[in-house]
């Protein structure tokens, strides 16, 4: 795109010059009542968009390729570009029309982005809009987010690659900021290149402690979190440039450290489909069947506790307290019905502090500040320490409250611009604009009565327009009826329309009323907001609570809806759980669930599960998972009772799949996962496999599972779950010390396998694949044919695998079997002492003991 020249018209001047400024944004240019984009931004919008592109004139010599959408539906437009990660320059009309010389001047007032998204339409309310930053200093990694549209702001650092790929998996931001030569594995996010020096740790911890307005950032707990810092830095400048706004509710900086969290790596967020299925769907997860919560701001904080499942024990007792007491005389139920009154506090606060709050904004704050004294009431009648923390943290502002409710229209307009927005009495000076315009139309059809009369013409009309103003409208028949004091304004086919002195004295004075009323509104709202600015810390910290309370309220109601109850967490090694369900699928099956008990400990550490494909061997792992998952996120967990050691970290390698644009395939995935699992996992650590090694060679595979189950067992000592196909894995309970068997239960009855779902002590005694395969659909035919070929392999001893090397010796099996019984009584017998009837008996006895 060439630059701005006299060979353009003054309008793509203008536009070029503004294009300039964002470079690699869409602009977005307000031309009367469309937003107009033009040549590449065009075909990208149009592409994107699908809306028309059109050439129209000249510019430069070459015709002007544009594209537009009409400006009352901009944010449903800017919302279909921000869901495919895109972002947007708004250029808006701030001179005005006829007092500028040449185009109305215009300038930037906002960018949108994936990341910095706060307006209502933009968001989904129940997910948060996260913008993160990540910087790379020696072997440290240092990662900033930002939900902007609530102002919270953290930070977290580490010297593991996986511990960072962890956090940034648990962030899932909408918007990466990375340095130009940066070369940080942050996978196929939505990024965003910013200039090197914006990371300086230096420079960034300026920049924060001006926003803060504090010497240093050791109150935060930053002190050394040298790359942490470089990052918040990027990214709070990032933000400062897009909003062209001051930033009044980013006040402080709060530190997350790994190791004060249930660290999940991306594999096991994915396998345990906490917020998103394995598909990428968001129905059928855990957070789908707990979140019943009354706000918006309850589901995003519940989506926080599940995804950042905590290690402090002393927070998560305050919160199973908490259940427990809103559990008592219906007290949850009683404080939802409020609560679904109140507006999303968090947001609108957001839109407060950047000043793009709209009227309904304040409405929702004025409501929601109205029944703030009726849920303290409430609280009040509860006890328990975290209750009484709410309480106090909700505050009373009565008036605020007041205020608002004296100020504001019960159902204002959309935009501020179109006034109404404060009730008739707030405001002399504004009462008495109102009556100007109001009064017109009496006065209009006084007028127009009169002049009737006086003229003769009982066809005359006043009227008005907004090109021409007020007019008297005659038609031509009557012309030589028209007083000489008339004035002709304007010439149409079958009508001539005048002023006289009179309505042109009255249309300045109405028309002028009209601008100052809105100009006195205008003024009002930004006072309005300046007051309410004035107390932003207190409304923030009201918000926080009533989203605190919300998700108490929520598991409240769900232990008892879903029956759950309280975990049980102590210092011993291990987990018990007792009568353990998965809640999702619990939730989707229309049979009843089959409950059952995990017992890991001290000298229980690695469970090796077998039982049929389809048996539910991965449902009961995931549950486990899930109930310790659970009870980290401060909920009561599905199980009649579960007593949870410490844990640090959850490792899953469940399903298969295919990595194809890293180009691994599903077995080099499978082993880099375990890869992790046996790098990382600790003693603490609870640990699922699933079906190692089945992705390669039978005797490859069952050599991998068999070598990572014995080092899990030995070496590590983690709290393993180890299902798998491989029957010679069950010997290991006799081998290893800490390892014992389970199996998942299933019976025949005649051709029908039936899966009962049961977990039962010790190894399962045969696969049941080819009863599976039937299930499944496979045609009789290959059943019935496999099961010939399967009754040939357990007859015919199966030779050694070919080899090119002469000398290579057979693939030998990786436990010794026990000798046969007809090989044992074989031995004993010397042939030359049989007689005919002997050695008869001897075969039929040798047969029954093959």
């Amino acid at each position: 795109m060439s630059a701005p020249s006299a060979a353009h018209t003054p309008m793509m001047q203008q536009y070029l010059a503004l294009k300039a400024q964002v470079p690699g944004l869409l602009l977005l240019f307000r031309m009367g009542d469309f937003y107009e984009v033009f040549h590449d931004d065009a075909r990208k919008a149009a592409r994107l968009l699908n809306i028309t592109l059109t050439k129209r004139g000249e510019s430069g010599g070459a015709p002007v390729v544009m594209a537009g959408v009409p400006y009352h539906q901009l944010d449903t437009y800017l919302a279909r570009l921000i869901r495919l990660g895109e972002s947007a320059a708004i250029a808006e009309q701030v001179g005005e029309v006829g007092v500028d010389k040449g185009p109305v001047r215009r300038e930037i007032v906002r960018i949108v982005t994936p990341g910095t998204a706060t307006d209502e339409v933009l968001l989904d309310p129940r997910r948060a809009s996260v913008l993160a930053a990540a910087c790379a200093l020696g072997d440290r990694y240092g990662l900033a987010w930002l939900e902007l549209s609530s102002g919270r702001f953290a930070v977290s650092e580490t010297a593991s690659p996986r511990d960072f790929a962890a956090e940034l998996s648990r962030v899932a931001p909408s918007e990466m900021l990375i340095a130009e030569d940066a070369g940080l594995p942050v996978g196929e996010l939505s990024r965003t290149t910013r200039p090197a020096w914006q990371f300086d740790p230096a420079s960034a911890q300026r920049l924060l402690c001006t926003q803060f307005g504090t010497p240093n950032l050791r109150g935060f707990g930053c002190e050394g979190l040298t790359a942490a810092i470089g990052a918040a830095g990027a990214l709070l400048q990032y933000v400062q440039e897009t909003q062209k706004a001051q930033l009044a509710h980013i006040a402080g900086l709060r530190v997350e450290a790994p190791e004060d969290t249930l660290i999940l790596d991306p594999a096991t967020r994915r396998n345990l489909e906490i917020d998103r299925t394995l598909a990428g769907e968001t129905e059928h997860t855990l957070l789908a069947v707990l979140d019943d919560c009354a706000t918006p701001m309850g589901s995003r904080a519940l989506s926080r506790a599940l995804l950042r499942p905590i290690r402090d024990r002393e927070e998560l007792v305050a919160r199973y307290d908490a259940i427990d007491a809103l559990m008592l005389d219906g007290a949850s139920a009683a404080l939802r019905k409020p609560l679904r009154n109140v507006s999303d506090l968090e947001r609108i606060l957001a839109r407060v502090a950047l000043r793009s709050a709209r009227p309904r904004d304040l409405t929702g704050l004025r409501d929601t500040l109205a029944a703030l004294p009726g849920l303290r009431a409430q609280l009040a009648r509860i006890d328990g320490a975290r209750i009484a923390q709410l309480h106090d943290r909700l505050g009373q502002h009565d008036e605020l409250a007041e205020l608002l409710a004296g100020a504001l229209a019960d159902a204002p307009p959309l935009t501020a611009r179109d006034g109404g927005v404060f009730r008739e009495g707030y405001d002399a000076t504004l009462d008495d604009l109102r009556k100007l315009s109001t009064n017109a139309d009496g006065f209009l059809l006084e007028l127009e009565a009169r002049e009737r009369a006086r003229s003769g013409i009982e066809s005359l009309k006043v009227g008005y327009n907004r090109v021409h103003g007020f007019y008297i409208e005659i038609g031509k028949t009557h012309t030589a009826k028209v007083p000489a004091e008339y004035t002709r304004r304007q010439t149409l086919t079958n009508y001539e329309r005048y002023i006289t002195e009179e309505l042109k004295r009255f249309e300045d004075q109405v028309l002028s009323a009209k601008d100052r009323a809105l100009a006195r509104e205008k003024e009002l709202y930004e006072g309005l907001l300046d007051r309410l600015l004035t107390q932003l810390g207190a409304l923030q910290s009201a918000a926080q609570a009533l989203a605190d309370l919300d998700v108490l309220a929520n598991l409240a109601d769900a232990a008892q809806r879903l029956n759950l109850s309280r975990p049980q967490l102590d210092g011993g090694t291990g987990i018990d759980i007792r009568a353990g369900r998965h809640l999702v699928v619990e939730r989707q099956s229309d049979a009843p669930f089959v409950p059952n008990d995990l017992q890991l400990d001290a000298d229980r550490r690695l469970l090796v599960i077998t039982g049929p494909n389809m048996g539910g061997k991965s449902t009961y792992m995931r549950q486990v998972a899930l109930i310790v998952l659970m009870a980290h996120a401060g909920s009561f967990v599905p199980a009649d009772a579960a007593r949870i050691g410490p844990v640090d970290r959850i490792f899953t390698r469940i399903g298969s799949r295919d990595d194809l644009a890293s180009g691994q395939s599903t077995f080099m995935v499978e082993m880099t996962e375990t890869a992790n699992i046996l790098h990382n996992a600790t003693a603490s650590s609870l640990v699922l496999m699933d079906e190692i090694g089945r992705g390669t060679s039978t005797y490859d595979g069952l050599s991998l599972a068999r070598a990572c189950a014995e080092h899990l067992a030995r070496q590590t000592r983690a709290l393993t779950l180890f299902a798998t196909h491989y029957f010679e894995l069950t010997r290991l309970a006799d081998a290893v010390p800490g390892v014992a068997n389970i199996h998942l239960d299933a019976a025949e009855y005649g051709e029908r396998l039936v899966f009962l779902h049961t977990v039962k002590e010790g190894p399962a005694n045969r696969s049941y694949g080819l009863q599976v395969a039937a299930l499944a659909g496979v045609p009789a035919s290959v059943v019935s044919a496999a099961r010939t070929y399967l009754a040939e392999l357990e007859r015919t001893p199966q030779p050694a695998q070919a080899t090119p090397v002469a000398e290579a010796k057979p693939q030998m099996s990786l436990f010794e079997a026990p000798p046969s019984p007809a090989l044992r009584l074989l031995d004993s017998i010397d042939p030359d002492a049989l007689s005919p009837r002997d050695a008869l008996d001897w075969l039929y006895r040798l047969k029954r003991e093959r």
